[in-house]
């Protein structure tokens, strides 16, 4: 079937529930890094990333640490804070202790959507790819260990700047466009931060042949769904659903029938 639309995913809060594991990894970075003054809690956590900055988890550790330091009265250029030790602490509690484990939190990881929802995106002619601020092999190892995918589009951390660059987007557009027959299909990204709804904005701005479409969706961790919705909403989604799968064919329908 000739693809009518491009869907684009983001991973994590997306694909998988990451509160047990990347946001766990984010709390037990921050706690350790401050000697166990401080660790975050989800609230905290989500009200730094809806600032739209903070998509890099080892970036929002960083940032949560510094600002508990600039609290207590300590400039930011007197915190000693060694990035690289951070991101190996950040990845053992997420990975493991080695980089081929996979014994750490990224075990305790949720599916939120199944491979017959991709299915029916392809039978109904989207075409659909990933675009996400994970590494490579924390993606893939959700997108072919745990669906069963074989191959599919994969832009991950590795291969573009963190969002809201939209370079990452348009790359993964650019890998679904040799499926397409037309030109400018329309293109919905879903994501569950600002930052993902802001790389749509940016997307738009520099390709704006094309109609692009913000969907948000609600991280299951999240406890103040009705401000969350706002914040998404603000960020210029045009659409929140609780769950990926709620991105149906026909509902992907209504919303290009009304731009």
């Amino acid at each position: 079937m000739k693809p009518s639309a491009i869907v684009v995913l983001d991973i994590d809060g997306v694909v998988r529930d990451v509160k047990q594991s990347y946001l766990r990894a984010l709390a037990d970075t921050v706690e350790y890094f401050t000697s166990g003054a401080y660790r975050p809690q989800l609230s905290e956590i989500d009200t730094l990333k809806s600032e739209g900055l903070w998509n890099n988890d080892w970036e929002a550790s960083q940032e949560m640490i510094y600002r508990f330091f600039e609290a207590q009265g300590q400039p930011r250029p007197t915190i000693r804070l060694n990035y690289e030790a951070l991101v190996a602490f950040f990845q053992a509690r997420y990975r493991g202790p080695t980089p081929e484990s996979w014994t750490g939190y990224i075990q305790d990881e949720p599916l939120l959507l199944s491979s017959n929802y991709l299915t029916g995106l392809t039978h109904s002619g989207i075409a659909w790819g990933f675009f996400s601020g994970a590494t490579r092999a924390s993606a893939l190892y959700v997108l072919e260990k745990r669906l069963g995918l074989d191959s599919p589009v994969l832009v991950a951390m590795e291969d573009a700047p963190s969002k809201p660059d939209p370079t990452g987007l348009l790359a993964a557009v650019q890998q679904l466009d040799e499926w397409a027959v037309e030109a400018d299909l329309p293109v919905f990204y879903v994501g569950d931060t600002v930052a993902d709804l802001y790389t749509v904005q940016q997307a738009q701005a520099m390709e704006r042949s094309r109609h692009w479409i913000g969907v948000g969706v609600i991280p299951p961790h999240v406890q103040d769904r009705l401000g969350y919705t706002a914040y998404l909403q603000e960020a210029g989604a045009a659409v929140v659903l609780d769950n990926v799968e709620q991105l149906t064919p026909e509902r992907i329908i209504a919303l290009l029938s009304m731009k």
